[in-house]
């Protein structure tokens, strides 16, 4: 049984303005954490503290990059995320209360994040689709159109 996804403009907006928040929220918190774990706690110097919060800052405006445009496409890219945090803390053997802090800042933040990106995207192609059959002209009598 297939549902008819309906245009809802206002709805897609929010979807898409909520995915970018848990992206840049997301991304904020890694990039503070990244900086202030090498800073503070390994002592490292400003510029080796500032490289390594280069990445989550990359990734996250990447992300929004993508995410812009290309819904699904950021919807792939952070459950393929999630799905590399997941390998992490297995191959690394995490205990269950860095399971759990890395489930609450970094995995939830990701899937919500695509989930609101896919909804928002499948929004698009109902609207598109919506608007495809507005412009075509109407069937007359006898099968043909207007």
């Amino acid at each position: 049984m297939s549902r008819e996804v309906e245009c809802n403009t206002e709805r897609m907006s929010l979807q898409r303005a909520f995915a970018r928040g848990f992206v840049v929220a997301g991304g904020l918190f890694w990039i503070i954490a990244a900086f202030a774990g090498r800073f503070f706690y390994n002592e490292a110097g400003t510029a080796v503290a500032t490289r390594d919060a280069v990445y989550p800052f990359a990734a996250t405006v990447a992300i929004l990059v993508i995410g812009w445009t290309y819904e699904r496409l950021a919807a792939v890219l952070l459950f393929a995320g999630a799905s590399g945090v997941i390998a992490w803390g297995i191959m690394f053997g995490w205990e269950l209360g860095l399971w759990f802090l890395m489930s609450v800042v970094l995995l939830a933040p990701m899937l919500i994040a695509a989930v609101l990106f896919l909804l928002a995207g499948r929004m698009e192609d109902a609207c598109a689709l919506e608007q495809l059959k507005a412009s075509e002209p109407p069937l007359v009598p006898g099968g043909t159109r207007a």
